[in-house]
């Protein structure tokens, strides 16, 4: 239960005609079912996607569209019916994606054991031709093997959708949602664990000895615009990287991201989640390359507001192109392993205001930032172990050759509360997370 946080949302009343319009604002402490939590939609001024249009999700849905589900095909069927007329699709319980098995997912003649022999560094050397192997080889057949895991735990999430889960432990382990080029999209109230890909690729030439890909993110905004994403909780849970075994020197690398926002995606608030326990957490742009900032560039709009980063490593975000304000957070790092938090990459303008920043004995404040690219930033009102920080500052005094210039070039006004940066760990460690709005 949500006992001593407020949440400001906005109730929508009615029918299927009913619109943002026909909202009335409704502050409440312990929002549930019986409070109309399914028919919430995002505030006025709540971050980028309240921007435009706003984020209504499902609210307006009529009776015939409002779902509950308690299983992974109830889940796929329920996103299917009816296209992209506003539905509701509430969730009971952990519904198990990844219930099959990897073993359900292998085609006939794919052998790992073989895979490994194959690829082998020493026989098969550092060059990258592994997409060009034929369907019959043991990367072909991996190749095939992916798709049927794919076609299995990937679902899509249609326009004018909310998800929410109903009570305390409603989530998905071994999803991943996708939303892809879709508008107005709402998700909440959900515990998403461990996206597992059964089926990594080698590629020998990641890095100077070579890397394990996955693919899966736990949720992926793949151009799609107007995404609310809201008190959820992000984790590897039952599988972190310290289970995964290690093949030619490396680690069986089988998680991506938690939440990612590429190709386009515009116009998107994360509030109030939980991202732990994990590697490469959330990435915002994925590529430099002149295809992708063509379609990059002027979108990739997101907030990340009263969000809890705890035991992350790296890309609590990673930005490229992205105009990100990120403020009220809360970042634990966990131990030695601790990368960075900030990603600045390729044309970022990231606003990191009123966060707050706790770190363990060994690990400096000026790996909070890493730099990327040449891309000015603003970080202002940041403390770490409870002491105001410049961010910046002491970046270019602790990472030397690293200097990083200050100001985003923009200012943030897509706002509802600002919490003082030093309140803000007891703040969010107690409020963050899926459980909270049951």
């Amino acid at each position: 239960m949500l006992v001593g946080c407020t949440a400001l949302v906005l109730t929508v009343t009615g029918t299927a005609s009913a619109t943002a319009s026909t909202a009335t604002t409704s502050a409440t402490a312990r929002p549930g079912l019986r409070d109309g939590l399914d028919r919430q939609v995002l505030a006025a001024q709540d971050g980028w996607a309240a921007y435009g249009t706003g984020t209504t999700g499902g609210a307006a849905a009529d009776s015939a569209h409002v779902y509950t589900v308690t299983t992974w095909d109830q889940f796929k069927a329920a996103l299917a019916d009816g296209g992209s007329a506003p539905k509701i699709i509430r969730v009971q319980g952990t519904i198990h994606a990844d219930e099959p098995g990897c073993a359900s997912f292998a085609v006939p003649g794919y052998d790992f054991a073989t895979y490994l022999k194959t690829y082998d560094p020493a026989v098969w050397g550092r060059i990258r031709n592994l997409d060009n192997e034929p369907a019959d080889s043991p990367e072909g057949l991996r190749r095939a093997s992916a798709a049927a895991q794919a076609a299995y735990v990937e679902a899509n999430v249609p326009a004018n959708t909310t998800i929410v889960g109903i009570g305390e432990d409603a989530g998905f382990t071994g999803a991943n949602l996708m939303i892809k080029g879709v508008d107005n999209v709402i998700v909440r109230n959900l515990r998403f664990e461990s996206a597992l890909d059964c089926f990594p690729q080698w590629d020998p030439t990641d890095t100077a000895v070579g890397n394990w890909n996955s693919e899966y993110d736990d949720v992926t905004v793949y151009g799609g615009t107007h995404v609310w994403m809201d008190h959820n909780t992000f984790t590897d849970g039952a599988h972190p990287d310290s289970s995964l075994p290690s093949y030619y020197g490396r680690i069986y690398e089988q998680h991506d991201g938690e939440l990612d926002m590429v190709k386009g995606s515009d116009l998107i608030t994360a509030s109030w989640n939980v991202f732990e326990d994990h590697d490469k957490t959330t990435l915002i742009g994925n590529s430099d390359g002149a295809a992708t900032a063509a379609v990059d560039r002027g979108h990739l709009r997101v907030t990340l507001h009263h969000n809890l980063y705890r035991n992350v490593l790296e890309r609590a975000p990673r930005v490229r192109f992205g105009k990100v304000d990120s403020y009220n957070n809360h970042f634990v790092a966990g131990g030695d392993d601790y990368v960075y938090s900030y990603g600045i990459g390729m044309e970022s303008q990231i606003v990191a205001e009123h966060n707050a920043f706790t770190l363990p004995d060994g690990v400096k404040a000026g790996t909070i930032l890493k730099k990327w690219k040449e891309a000015p930033l603003t970080a202002a009102d940041n403390y770490v172990n409870g002491v105001l920080t410049d961010l910046i500052a002491v970046h270019n005094t602790q990472v030397p050759g690293e200097i990083l210039q200050s100001g985003a070039g923009w200012t943030p006004t897509l706002r509802t509360r600002i919490d003082p940066a030093r309140a803000v760990p007891g703040i969010v460690d107690h409020c963050a997370g899926a459980g909270h709005l049951s």
